[in-house]
């Protein structure tokens, strides 16, 4: 298991992002979080094994429907260990 640190960058509030990446992470089995930042981005936090973190890294760079990434930036994180995935504010 890995922890990663994403920041994604575009039209990515107000077009569900945070609630399907929320749908997506437990169909991945996927825990962490997700949040709007005051600059209009997201930033999320994943645990998961790697196949799992790609599945959703490729999935954050496409988002929902009406999502226009610009860009996806990920970190390697500390392991944390999270129950659930969470939308936080």
């Amino acid at each position: 298991m890995s922890t990663i640190h994403l920041l994604i960058t575009g039209k990515v509030q107000g077009v569900f992002y945070r609630a399907t990446a929320k749908k997506i992470a437990n169909q991945l089995n996927i825990k962490g979080w997700i949040k709007n930042t005051k600059d209009g981005n997201v930033e999320a936090t994943a645990t998961g094994n790697e196949e799992q973190l790609k599945e959703f890294i490729n999935w954050c760079k496409q988002g929902p429907e009406n999502a226009k990434v610009e860009e996806v930036i990920v970190e390697q994180n500390q392991k944390t260990l999270f129950n659930t995935f969470e939308i936080t504010r």
